[in-house]
């Protein structure tokens, strides 16, 4: 299986559970590592052939910036169905961090995989 990934994608956005939480941006990491085929792109060496790493960086700034969730949870289950429905990525593992939301810690968060990690057969 091939992973297109997306590291440390930064984004400001209303996240938490605390009165004073929804009043600021703070900022949340995206971690996502998609299941994708890449031998056609690989042949072809077409933009069009791949995951676009762009594409869906933009798509998902656009949506996180725009949330006002409470739960990281919540955040990560809407990101990882964006990424199925209108990317089609069979399989995902997203890890989305807060960081600085624990003293002491440099980032808390969840890690969360969606969908068949093997090939259709």
């Amino acid at each position: 299986m091939d992973l297109v990934f997306i590291e440390d994608l930064r984004i400001e956005t209303v996240i938490g559970i605390y009165d004073w939480e929804r009043t600021i941006k703070q900022t949340i990491a995206l971690d996502i590592e998609m299941a994708f085929d890449n031998t056609r792109p690989a042949a072809s060496d077409r933009i069009e052939d791949t995951l676009d790493y762009k594409a869906v960086s933009k798509r998902l700034i656009a949506f996180v910036g725009e949330s006002h969730f409470g739960l990281v949870e919540t955040l990560a289950e809407r990101c990882a169905a964006i990424l199925r429905e209108e990317f089609g990525v069979r399989w995902l593992r997203l890890k989305l961090s807060k960081p600085g939301a624990v003293t002491g810690s440099r980032a808390v968060g969840v890690i969360i995989e969606r969908g068949e990690r093997s090939p259709a057969s």
